[in-house]
């Protein structure tokens, strides 16, 4: 019988119901009760839901698509076989991509750069769109990749966590299990030493 994981890569579109009516919200947490008791179904359900988010991030930290799509499988086989130890102190999301790292820390050998992602880059204001200003847009998008390539890889899965997943500085240190005061003074020196790359490569300028 193949695994409710591998079935779920071909069954893209899964409905599941609410455990208490149509308005009851399906959280991660329900979801993995079910889990805990064997309901394959959920399981596919789940990662659904979550698979794209997790791949991303993993693709992040390995810049290899096979090797992530296999770390992929094996963290959801993680939350498959130990969903009754997950104990609801955090959300399910950054439960998960807490084993996703531990996962792609294990394979990889030394600690690889991660992209900048095109939300970040696009998240500088830009009131025209002419083609003039397209053109610039483009150009600052590629010097924030180059600048972000050029942080270290600590300084660049905080600033991955937060602005591309929106983690808080709490849920960031649970999942690269850190001090709080730690990530904060990451993201601290991980900013300066991005505003200074931008500067250097005159990128301020060019999104004028």
């Amino acid at each position: 019988m193949l695994s409710p994981i591998l079935v779920a890569h071909r069954e893209p579109h899964i409905a599941l119901h609410p455990i208490n009516g149509p308005s009851d919200p399906i959280t991660g947490s329900a979801l993995l009760q079910r889990i805990a008791r064997g309901d394959q179904h959920a399981m596919r359900f789940l990662f659904t839901r979550h698979r794209h988010q997790a791949f991303r991030f993993i693709l992040r930290l390995t810049r290899d698509e096979a090797l992530a799509e296999d770390i992929l499988i094996e963290t959801f086989f993680n939350v498959w076989r130990f969903a009754d130890r997950f104990e609801g102190r955090s959300k399910f999301s950054t439960w998960l991509l807490a084993i996703a790292r531990q996962k792609a820390l294990a394979v990889r050998r030394r600690p690889s750069m991660l992209e900048l992602d095109d939300h970040l880059a696009t998240s500088i204001p830009d009131p025209a769109d002419d083609p003039e200003r397209a053109a610039q847009r483009k150009d600052v998008q590629k010097a924030l990749r180059r600048c972000l390539a050029n942080l270290s890889a600590r300084h660049t899965e905080v600033i991955d966590l937060v602005y591309y997943h929106g983690k808080t500085v709490v849920e960031v240190a649970e999942i690269l299990n850190l001090p709080e005061a730690t990530v904060k003074t990451r993201m601290f020196y991980a900013r300066r030493k991005l505003a200074q790359l931008v500067h250097a490569t005159g990128c301020v300028t060019c999104g004028r």
